[in-house]
């Protein structure tokens, strides 16, 4: 008796395994069937309007094309021309050379005033909101009141000064001016970042550090500075991809001179673009600057991750 139990037990349970099964593989390809649903609009969306340009861009820089419509294949030739192109090397160089004016300094500038203000305790909204104003602002009207500002007759700092000083006639203040104004224009985003990352220090970490003796800036290089590390490789990775990128500033205030001394990458891509009608020559920077970026941000987080002791 107790083995026909058994045995009927064990077919029950077999039995039951076996519809379960085909169960739980209609509940999976339903799961997939939903994913893919809820999926495909997005990757549709990123094939037709990210892969499909990109592609399209590189293929573009293998040819001798126009503006519009397709060109003749010549192979490298684009990127050898680039090698003897003056504009090319200026435009890289003055775009390292912005990035060494803001990357930096933006972040230090941030975290500056990300200091300064978790440490007030009075009217703190109002101050995070004034810091973050120009930040709302868009380029147009950011270039629009320092043009305004700096204008060599009519400018406020001049008719204070009592001079005619034009940054942006002078090659080598020129450059320095557009990173000073970017500063002024993003800086109030890398500060609230900064203010989070310090908001989410644990108070603790200070009091125990105060009963040790240790000072502010003891407390900042060993509590402050290591756990804010993140936040600050965050920063850096944000404004080195933006700054690489800049156009919009330089187009607006100095349209790259005076004598080139202001024309960057993303600049000599729109001239051979849509000046010069140069679509292949003109795909062939896109995509050495692609290069630099890609490079340049690989390179950075490496670093970072080494300072980080990661």
């Amino acid at each position: 008796m107790a083995q026909n139990t058994q045995g009927k037990q064990t077919q029950r349970t077999t039995f039951s395994s076996a519809m379960a099964t085909p169960r739980s593989r209609k509940r999976k390809l339903l799961m997939w069937r939903d994913a893919l649903i809820l999926v495909a609009p997005f990757t549709l969306l990123y094939l037709i309007f990210f892969i499909f340009p990109t592609f399209r861009v590189v293929q573009l820089s293998f040819t001798d094309a126009p503006l519009v419509g397709s060109g003749p294949f010549v192979g490298l030739e684009n990127y050898k021309r680039l090698l003897g192109d003056f504009l090319f090397w200026k435009s890289l160089k003055n775009t390292g050379y912005f990035v060494l004016l803001t990357v930096i300094p933006n972040t230090l500038v941030g975290l500056m005033f990300a200091l300064m203000v978790v440490r007030l305790k009075r009217l703190k909204s109002w101050v995070m909101a004034a810091f973050f104003l120009p930040n709302m602002l868009t380029v147009s009207v950011v270039t629009l009141i320092w043009q305004w500002v700096l204008d060599s007759q009519f400018g406020v700092v001049n008719l204070m000064l009592g001079t005619n000083f034009a940054p942006f006639r002078d090659p080598n203040w020129a450059m320095p001016f557009i990173a000073f104004i970017t500063i002024w224009w993003t800086v109030g985003f890398n500060m609230l970042l900064f203010i989070a990352g310090l908001q989410g220090i644990p108070k603790e970490y200070y009091e125990a550090a105060s009963i040790d003796g240790a000072n502010g800036l003891q407390s900042f290089f060993g509590i402050t500075w290591p756990l804010l590390w993140p936040i600050t490789a965050l920063v850096l990775t944000l404004q080195l991809i933006a700054q690489l990128k800049i156009f919009d500033q330089v187009w607006l205030l100095t349209r790259g001179g005076p004598f080139n001394s202001t024309i960057v990458m993303l600049q000599f891509v729109y001239r051979e673009a849509f000046q010069n009608f140069r679509g292949g020559y003109a795909s062939a920077i896109s995509i050495i600057l692609f290069i630099v970026i890609l490079i340049a941000s690989v390179v950075q987080y490496r670093l970072l991750r080494v300072g980080g002791g990661r």
